[in-house]
């Protein structure tokens, strides 16, 4: 892909916020926006993945599944994204010396970044998590991503069981967003789908 091209397309990947997009959100355009340029083996693409992560501050935190396997490490970093941004753009000069300003440039960062437990799940296995707290009228947001190739399905239901809002596609990304009109409880669940096990970092804000 030509450069010109890959930056046209992160600026159509980038809209013009009439707020600052929330961290979760960041994290999400992120992971999309790696994926689709490790895909292509577009460096520009990757490398404009790891500047955005970089800007986050992922806070572990104590949440766990019913049930489920804890798993250990963190989501994707953006080292992780600048490495393969190198990777592929091994012998050209330029895109290198991009990849190392990225890598030493400061950047101020989220004053509180999503945060985030790492859980495990085997080919066609689910985890459903206690109820979490929303507060009605302010916006809430749930995002799931795996560093491996599988199908990651979420689902989050309020205290009467009923289904807010799901994303099913077949991706290695799920997020979903919505305003409870008053405050509650809400359950959340991840699925993998397949092909295989992996773990998965879930992320709220």
């Amino acid at each position: 892909m030509r450069p010109l091209l890959a930056l046209c397309l992160v600026s159509l990947a980038l809209p013009a916020w009439a707020e600052a997009p929330s961290p979760v959100k960041v994290a999400e355009l992120s992971a999309r926006l790696y994926a689709a340029g490790m895909e292509a083996g577009d460096p520009l693409l990757v490398l404009s993945a790891a500047k955005l992560r970089k800007g986050l501050s992922p806070v572990k935190g104590p949440r766990a599944a019913v049930d489920g396997v804890a798993g250990e490490g963190r989501p994707l970093g953006w080292e992780e994204m600048l490495a393969s941004a190198a990777a592929l753009a091994a012998g050209d000069a330029v895109i290198l010396g991009l990849v190392q300003d990225a890598l030493v440039e400061t950047t101020k960062g989220v004053a509180s970044g999503p945060v985030y437990n790492i859980g495990s799940l085997g080919n066609g296995k689910g985890d459903t998590y206690p109820p979490i707290e929303f507060r009605g009228g302010e916006y809430a947001e749930v995002y799931v991503e795996a560093k491996a190739a599988v199908n990651l399905n979420l689902s989050v239901f309020d205290d009467r069981g009923r289904l807010v809002c799901s994303d099913t596609d077949i991706s290695h990304i799920a997020y979903c967003g919505w305003t409870p009109a008053t405050g509650g409880s809400f359950t959340l669940k991840v699925e993998n789908k397949g092909p295989a096990g992996a773990e998965y970092a879930l992320m709220t804000n």
